[in-house]
């Protein structure tokens, strides 16, 4: 059981190290979805390991939390890549204003 702790754990990590270190909004997106995978299979041995349901419940909730991220986040990617053609999180910083 803490082997699926620490799978957890480096799912999390390789999540936040692609996310610092891709700029590109498409592969931060990506990066937010492997971040989400960690907590959610946390949960699932959790609920296994005390013999409950609640970490099978919590992991339904952060699949409709990840598919609705990746509903506006991609909304949002294509609308920028149209609008300025850009990928890039510091030039899409640039356009405000």
């Amino acid at each position: 059981m803490t082997a699926l702790f620490w799978l957890a754990a480096a799912l999390f990590g390789i999540g936040l190290f692609g996310m610092m270190a891709r700029r590109s909004l498409l592969f931060q997106l990506l990066s937010m979805e492997v971040m989400l995978a960690g907590p959610a299979l946390a949960f699932v041995a959790a609920g296994a390991a005390r013999g409950d349901a609640q970490g099978q419940g919590m992991f339904v909730l952060i699949l409709v939390l990840a598919a609705a991220e990746v509903g506006i986040g991609l909304s949002l990617y294509l609308r920028l890549s149209r609008i300025a053609d850009v990928s890039d999180v510091d030039t899409i910083s640039d356009l405000k204003g």
